[in-house]
């Protein structure tokens, strides 16, 4: 079962070194991700989306795709209209993962300057693996498909340091 997981940080590098923690997790292979982006909004209020995904023809192909369609198709329209918007609504339905666009719009749009956003999806992994490698940074977690208790845990991992 894969999880997602929207946290939002105070400092625009923040959510890179997270995401770059939760590589180095996997890579020792206590957790795995389908997927991750992270946005940027830098000191002007200009939003930038690093998207990262090497895991070539997976099952990720399918998820993996997700994040991108539907960041582009919320921060750059055009690219949007292009890939087809239709696309990463209909890929977001089939991941099960319950990301709206309107979502993603609405995280960019209550980031500060000089804050950042990470969108994981985290695939059958011990909840516990990604809270403590999450502990040492401090965010606002605004969705997550956890059970409420893993949820809460990992809320509190984030506010208490």
């Amino acid at each position: 079962m894969s999880n997602l997981i929207v946290i939002v940080f105070d400092d625009a590098e923040q959510a890179g070194k997270v995401r770059d923690t939760l590589k180095s997790v996997e890579h020792e292979g206590r957790l795995r991700l389908d997927d991750s982006a992270v946005v940027v909004k830098d000191a002007d209020g200009k939003i930038h989306v690093k998207n990262q995904m090497d895991r070539g023809v997976k099952i990720g192909a399918v998820t993996g795709g997700f994040l991108g369609l539907l960041l582009a198709s919320v921060f750059f329209p055009v690219a949007g209209i292009l890939i087809g918007a239709a696309a990463g609504g209909l890929i977001g339905k089939s991941a099960g993962l319950g990301v709206s666009k309107s979502f993603v719009k609405e995280v960019s749009e209550s980031m500060t300057e000089n804050s950042s956003a990470l969108f994981v999806i985290i695939r059958d992994s011990d909840p516990d693996l990604a809270l403590a490698a999450l502990r040492p940074y401090e965010g606002k977690v605004l969705q997550t498909t956890l059970d409420p208790e893993d949820e809460e845990t990992l809320r509190r991992a984030l506010h208490n340091k």
